[in-house]
């Protein structure tokens, strides 16, 4: 049961690529390659991670013209849509852009005079791409600077807002927008201005926000708050660790609200000396297995019989602590029990065989963790229907394992 209940904030809907923003489209994920961009292959590499990771849309730098030239070469080879990064030369984004940017980025703090934001915006329809107006705190123009001393609320709503008016004035309406600062309570504030004041959709981020244990607090914090008032529409977790991490933080933001589910939702106790497995250890084993899977199911944790058979009722997939054996519950309901040998295993087998009810699933790599359990449960169903009459075969999954 959803106790949530979150109306978004209304917004036009735009389209990255084949990607969706705004209006009733589900929330979207992305990142950013930390690569040189005229590095083609480590930054094509990185961008297929962050693909695998689940991210709907990647941002790459481009400061100069070889990395405008490699952006085309990237674009070729990357099946997520990609935007362009653009700071202080305008024609850096008109060059990214005729090399099949999916949309540009600039900084009104830093792009130059009106003739060149004009030459821009020109360029993007032209071509049919949107741009996103980012407004950061940290290079808000001079004059504002000089205006109100020092960076607020009001300030970077100034900004943004004298760069919607030149947007408008040009009547393009195929952008989004943020307004982002390393200070939780300044960028809150902002938004909940901006969001009053626009109808374009929102992109939400937390600038600079830290490495991954302090970001990810401070980026929950803030970006949780407008997105519980339904303001948001697609987010960057900005952290100072592996662009991957910032996908998995940002799926697990919004599954923790209920605005979107990618993979698996845990439910895990911080564990105590009344566990009968070592809980923590399990879990590490489990998420790094079952990182594979993108569609929904819960799965409790629970190391003992305090909160066990209560979360586990309420999931797909559990395991309740017990002595002598742990107690596995499938869709609601006890189904059997089991030591702690092989308990991991045990319980991705338990997983997957949940999430293949009546969905055929394949898997690229034979040696991988997905294809050896599938690969153990096809030998043992194979083995059980064997020994029957009659055939089974259409009311399971087909499971393909094959050679790239």
């Amino acid at each position: 049961m959803n106790f949530l209940k979150i109306k978004r904030r209304y917004s036009l809907k735009i389209k990255v690529g084949d990607v969706e923003i705004g209006g009733d489209a589900p929330i979207s994920v992305q990142s950013m390659t930390n690569t040189k961009t005229e590095d083609v292959q480590a930054t094509i590499d990185q961008v297929k991670q962050l693909e695998d990771a689940g991210a709907d849309l990647v941002r790459i730098s481009v400061p100069n013209e070889e990395a405008a030239t490699a952006f085309k070469l990237i674009k070729k080879d990357s099946n997520v849509p990609l935007i362009a990064d653009i700071h202080f030369d305008y024609k850096m984004g008109i060059l990214a852009a005729k090399n099949g940017a999916d949309c540009l980025r600039i900084n009104p703090g830093n792009i130059g005079n009106i003739d060149r934001v004009k030459e821009v915006v020109k360029c993007a329809e032209d071509i049919g791409i949107p741009i996103r107006v980012g407004v950061n705190a940290g290079s808000l123009e001079k004059k504002l600077q000089k205006k109100y001393g020092e960076p607020t609320p009001e300030a970077l709503v100034e900004s943004a807002m004298n760069h919607v008016d030149i947007l408008e004035s040009l009547n393009f309406q195929n952008f989004k927008l943020s307004i982002k600062a390393s200070d939780v309570g300044m960028m809150v504030e902002s938004y909940r201005i901006i969001a009053k004041m626009i109808k374009q959709p929102l992109h939400l981020g937390l600038t600079e926000a830290g490495g991954f244990r302090s970001g990810t607090v401070k980026s929950s914090i803030a970006m949780g708050a407008l997105l519980m008032d339904g303001i948001g529409d697609t987010i960057r977790v900005s952290l100072a660790s592996d662009p991957v991490d910032e996908i998995k933080v940002g799926f697990d933001l919004l599954k923790s609200l209920k605005l979107r589910s990618k993979g698996i939702n845990f439910i895990a106790c911080p564990s105590c000396s009344r566990q009968n497995f070592n809980v923590i250890e399990t879990m590490n084993q489990l998420e790094a297995r079952l990182e594979d899977i993108r569609e929904n199911i819960d799965v409790a944790v629970i190391g003992c019989y305090v909160n066990g058979p209560g979360e586990s009722k309420a999931a797909h997939v559990g395991i309740t602590g017990a002595d002598p054996n742990n107690l596995i519950y499938i869709d609601g309901e006890p189904d059997h029990k089991i030591g702690n040998e092989n308990l991991v295993e045990h319980l991705e087998k338990q997983i997957r065989e949940e999430m293949d009810k009546g969905t055929p699933t394949v898997s690229s790599n034979p040696m991988d963790p997905a294809s050896l359990a599938y690969r153990e449960i096809a030998r043992k169903m194979t083995a059980t229907l064997s020994m029957r009459k009659k055939d089974y075969s259409a009311a399971f999954p087909k499971i393909v394992i094959q050679n790239d």
